[in-house]
């Protein structure tokens, strides 16, 4: 299937990381140039290299999201040298493990700031050049725990749970603009932010982490954990003019780990 977005140009944010990575590989293998945006300069150069040897076309930008006070100068940057974005991915860094209750106020603080606040104020940026243009794609990256909260990930749950309700809202305002937006949300994919998890979980149980990956396995109808390539490619679909129809939804890769309708 064309996906019809070559030539389009895409922001992706935590393009160095596992999820992030492996969507903008994707979606540049289908003709977008893409920004890899990452606190990790190297992270996001390494995607950018390995973008550039398949022919794609990429540029690595180091971005701290947490500071607002630069967003209008990557955007800039994006703009100079790919061209307007057309198509946001939002991946954010997950918080720690945590409980969600007696937590200190300024980590509430700051973790809305890195996960939520900046997710919202980036996507302000580009949803005008988006509108003037007549078409855009948004889509956020959550957590299954925005679906069926996960325990000891207390602010993770919280949190990106606040980012269905906005992309929600975001959709109905810009829909009428051909801008589309939808919340994906990922089970268990096989990423180092995965692997932190089981290890951290083992540590908790006291239980070697082999066997919190065969318990977690065990609750998944697939059988295994996700491929990122798998989760990119559910990610690219919706960036793409075949998906025009689909927006303000919320849609699982999840192997049908989530038991609920």
């Amino acid at each position: 299937m064309d996906l019809g977005i070559s030539g389009r140009t895409a922001l992706v944010l935590g393009g160095g990381g596992g999820l992030g990575g492996a969507i903008a590989e994707t979606i540049a293998a289908e003709g977008a140039a893409v920004a890899v945006a990452d606190i990790d300069k190297s992270a996001a150069e390494e995607r950018v290299a390995a973008i550039s040897d398949r022919g794609g076309r990429a540029i690595a930008l180091e971005w701290n999201i947490v500071d607002l006070r630069i967003i209008d100068d990557r955007i800039d940057a994006i703009e100079s040298s790919l061209g307007p974005v057309d198509i946001l991915i939002n991946n954010t860094g997950g918080p720690p493990p945590t409980p969600v209750s007696h937590q200190p106020t300024g980590t509430w603080i700051d973790h809305f700031q890195s996960m939520v606040l900046s997710v919202i104020a980036i996507t302000d940026s580009v949803i005008p050049g988006m509108r003037a243009r007549g078409w855009g794609r948004v889509v956020t990256s959550t957590s299954s725990g925005v679906v069926a909260p996960i325990p000891n990930l207390g602010l993770s749950n919280t949190l990106r749970s606040s980012l269905v309700g906005w992309s929600k809202t975001l959709a109905r305002e810009v829909a009428a603009d051909g801008i589309t937006a939808n919340v994906v949300v990922p089970g268990r994919i096989g990423t180092a932010r995965t692997e932190l998890l089981d290890r951290a979980k083992a540590e908790r149980e006291g239980v070697e982490v082999d066997q919190v990956r065969a318990t977690s396995t065990a609750g998944i109808p697939v059988g295994r954990y996700g491929q990122p390539s798998e989760y990119a490619a559910a990610v690219a679909f919706l960036t793409s003019v075949p998906a025009a129809y689909i927006t303000g939804s919320v849609v699982r890769v999840d192997g049908g780990l989530i038991a609920s309708v």
